[in-house]
């Protein structure tokens, strides 16, 4: 995707820039004009201004390029670097749900198990899915695809991209803390390999409950959290979210520590996969091909390993996150 319509307000001086090409392209097009060299310049120029951009963004300003509505989601993943994907529905309790996509898809040639949040593109497509906000039978449907997945012995890759678990009342009647409680259970036993990739937004339980892998990844500009910024200022100042600035926002992001970097230095991530400059959004298949790499490293470490060898390690890696040591 190179021609993008939609910037954060910390981007606008690209924005304007980039505006400025456009023009010339347009004024140049089908016109013995020679103005190649100008617009050159000012592709550099733009570059290097985002550059300088990224090279100092906020954790606040990492979220909102998680949430960007042009990021690649679970489908377009799926249909850039997955081969013969075919989408499994329901949780053969009550009924499916669109906000988590599953299926059986084959990645460089290797037959896997495939699940992941799905945010929704159109407005409609977003109520559908929920904004990609499960209800119960979505973690059940997840699981049903992972135990199925256990059976022919494939690698599960969970794709996370929301703002968490849908906190409605019908979910809850449905058994919602139920449904999360017994994926967290159930992931640690699951005799096969596990990689989890937050690809954009992983927000509290909603997240973790396609989370517990043998490895967890994160996208360069993806942000994964307990809860929301918002949500932690509203708390930690005691206002209604419209009452809050963005000064607010700032601290609550930077005190959650939920960046890519602040995760891999505190041992909660295996890895960050690198994003093209300004984000997965400025160029999908850039960051699809990252993706697809980063996940066939992973899996032919962990092939290498029993399925006691993976249980044990999975087990342990949870186990010691949050391990104090004395000094």
């Amino acid at each position: 995707m190179n021609n993008m319509h939609h910037y954060l307000d910390f981007e606008k001086p690209v924005a304007e820039l980039e505006s400025k090409i456009a023009d010339l392209k347009n004024l140049a097009d089908g016109k013995d004009m020679n103005i190649s060299s100008e617009i050159t310049k000012l592709e550099k120029k733009a570059d290097e201004l985002r550059a300088d951009i990224f090279s100092k963004i906020t954790p606040w300003q990492k979220t909102l390029i998680a949430r960007h509505p042009e990021r690649p989601y679970t489908l377009d993943y799926i249909n850039m670097i997955m081969e013969d994907f075919l989408e499994l529905h329901g949780d053969r309790h009550y009924a499916d749900d669109p906000a988590i996509v599953s299926g059986i898809a084959k990645l460089q040639g290797i037959p896997v198990a495939i699940i992941g949040h799905q945010k929704g593109r159109s407005t409609g497509d977003r109520i559908k899915r929920n904004f990609g906000q499960p209800h119960p039978e979505g973690y059940r449907k997840s699981l049903r695809i992972m135990k199925l997945a256990e059976r022919f012995s494939m690698p599960i890759i969970t794709l996370i991209d929301t703002p968490g678990a849908y906190p409605g009342i019908e979910a809850e009647e449905r058994g919602q803390a139920g449904a999360i409680a017994d994926n967290l259970m159930e992931m640690f036993t699951l005799k096969t390999p596990i990689i989890a990739v937050i690809i954009g937004e992983g927000g509290s339980g909603g997240a973790l409950a396609l989370a517990i892998g043998d490895r967890v990844l994160m996208m360069e500009h993806s942000v994964y959290s307990v809860i929301s910024p918002e949500g932690c200022a509203a708390i930690l100042w005691n206002k209604s979210e419209t009452a809050i600035g963005q000064n607010e926002y700032e601290k609550a992001a930077d005190a959650l520590k939920i960046t890519s970097s602040n995760l891999k230095d505190l041992g909660i991530i295996d890895e960050i996969i690198p994003e093209p400059l300004g984000g997965a959004h400025r160029d999908h298949q850039t960051a699809a091909s990252s993706l697809s790499d980063a996940l066939k490293l992973h899996m032919d470490q962990l092939n290498e390993k029993s399925s006691e060898e993976l249980l044990e390690s999975r087990y342990n890696k949870f186990r010691l996150i949050g391990k104090l040591q004395e000094q």
